[in-house]
């Protein structure tokens, strides 16, 4: 692209430029962000010594404790009352037993079904198991789900909201399939396998009576005693016709309070210090299996943490050679995002800069690899960006400028799209950001075959993209952070329920 024509078209959409000499600063503080760097200190947190860094672990907090040091030693403040730990309030809630049997079918706990729901019980219950099918009002008007187990057929849509209609409409639990095939299950069911006993770690709230079991199309089938394709054609309008079964299950629940922190490093800014620029990443991981194998998670999200701290400390740098920015910073690496973006939520909920005077979140999730789109591309300097035109006309134009002028990197917005299937958008921690109509920038290098497996390992990093994608963030954030004008908040949130 030529970039006379770009220089031009930013000025003429209003977007001040940067002096020569800003230019030259930028230029010099971004070129500190190194491969070197990035290699040597996730090499550390990636190392086998952490241990898959798991959200309220030793190792996690050993991890927490690394990145205070490193923001202390650069020249940060920690922004809680002295420290650069925010406590976060979590609990453990593992379930002993859970147990479901159809008729003479005794099903398998992440083998032959998953527990995706909540509750606790003394005894076991019996009900019987009903086919609804598809959750459609002409649906539930032709099959009394009221005390009963309810099978329903959710492929390619979103759950959730399934879920809860038919619990209103008065059902005792739900079996349900939501993808089709036995391998695409069975790859859920062996991630639950490897990490069971651990717990489902989340905030504290009273328990809900909410028997929910995850099954394959297969097993759904072989439950009802009917092929997949009647099933399925059954789910449409007439799931009455699918016989009813017998079924008995149990769900034994146990409390344990979780010590777990976010981390944070500040650096006040000058004139417009109250404004606050937010860039983030998730610093724990999921720990070890059950078998003991090591979840290493160096690029998830290994990468996005050793990124946020090479930006940080090309930050401090410019800050000690006097060159501070004009809005303040906040370098913010959540726990829990694993969990379902814990760390990211409770920031949000008891912020420690005012929501209100938060600018942008530059959030880095996964920036060390190559995914299976640019795997065979001639040009593999490429990142995924999502959501950054949602709620600011501006911030997007301004991460094209900075990428054109500096990076020039392939910017790939496929996956920032309402309807995108993979719903990346509601999976990181920007969305807690979102949600507060806080424009967001979420960096991304798509999924890979090691994507949650126990060989994401830091020899596949690919340090050098890597280095190019934090300078990136580096140069749009000091451009941010130094403009004039505060990015606008002009456009509407959309995406707002996960």
């Amino acid at each position: 692209m030529n970039k006379s024509l770009l220089l031009t078209g930013a000025m003429a959409l209003g977007l001040a430029l940067p002096s020569l000499a800003q230019q030259s600063a930028q230029l010099k503080y971004a070129n500190t962000i190194t491969a070197g760097d990035l290699k040597e200190r996730l090499t550390y947190l990636a190392s086998d010594e952490m241990k898959g860094r798991d959200t309220g672990s030793e190792e996690q907090k050993v991890a927490a404790n690394y990145l205070a040091d490193f923001y202390k030693k650069i020249g940060l403040a920690g922004p809680v009352e002295g420290s650069y730990l925010q406590e976060v309030e979590l609990v453990s809630a593992s379930f002993g037993e859970v147990s479901l049997k159809v008729g003479k079918n005794k099903l398998v706990n992440n083998e032959d079904f998953v527990f995706i729901g909540d509750g606790d019980m003394k005894k076991a219950a019996k009900a019987d198991l009903v086919f609804l099918g598809l959750v459609s009002e002409e649906n539930l008007a032709k099959v009394d789900v009221k005390g009963k187990l309810v099978g329903i057929w959710a492929v390619g849509v979103r759950s959730n909201d399934l879920l809860t209609q038919v619990m209103d409409a008065g059902a005792a639990g739900i079996v349900i399939v939501s993808m089709e095939g036995q391998a695409n299950f069975d790859r859920i069911a062996g991630r639950y396998q490897s990490l069971a006993g651990k717990g489902r770690i989340g905030f504290a709230k009273p328990v809900e009576q909410k028997p929910v079991f995850m099954v394959s199309s297969d097993k759904m089938a072989e439950l009802f005693d009917t092929p997949v394709e009647e099933l399925k054609e059954a789910a449409k309008t007439n799931p009455e016709s699918i016989k009813s079964q017998k079924a008995t299950y149990q769900i034994e629940k146990e409390i344990k309070e979780v010590e777990s922190s976010n981390v944070m490093g500040y650096l006040e800014g000058t004139d417009k210090k109250d404004e606050l620029v937010v860039i983030s990443s998730h610093y724990d991981h999921v720990g070890v299996s059950s078998t003991g194998e090591i979840f290493n998670g160096a690029d998830d999200d290994g990468s996005g943490t050793v990124s946020v701290t090479e930006i940080a400390q090309a930050f401090a740098m410019a800050a000690k050679d006097g060159i501070k920015p004009r809005r303040s910073i906040l370098f913010l690496n959540v726990t829990g995002e694993e969990k379902g973006l814990l760390g990211s939520e409770y920031y949000s909920d008891h912020p420690i800069f005012p929501l209100e005077n938060t600018v942008v979140n530059f959030n880095i999730d996964m920036v060390g690899r190559i995914d299976y789109e640019y795997q065979d591309a001639e040009n593999t300097d490429f990142v995924y960006v999502i959501g950054s035109e949602m709620l600011s006309t501006d911030l997007k134009k301004v991460l094209e400028y900075n990428n054109i002028t500096y990076s020039d990197l392939i910017l790939d917005y496929r996956y920032d799209a309402e309807d995108d299937p993979n719903r990346f958008y509601y999976r990181s921690d920007h969305y807690n950001f979102a949600k507060h109509n806080i424009p967001v920038a979420f960096f991304f290098n798509g999924v890979h075959d090691d994507y949650h497996q126990v060989t994401d390992t830091v020899d596949k990093i690919e340090f050098p993209l890597m280095e190019k994608r934090a300078r990136l963030i580096f140069h749009t954030a000091w451009d941010v952070a130094n403009r004039e004008k505060r990015l606008p908040v002009d456009g509407t949130n959309n995406r707002t329920e996960r």
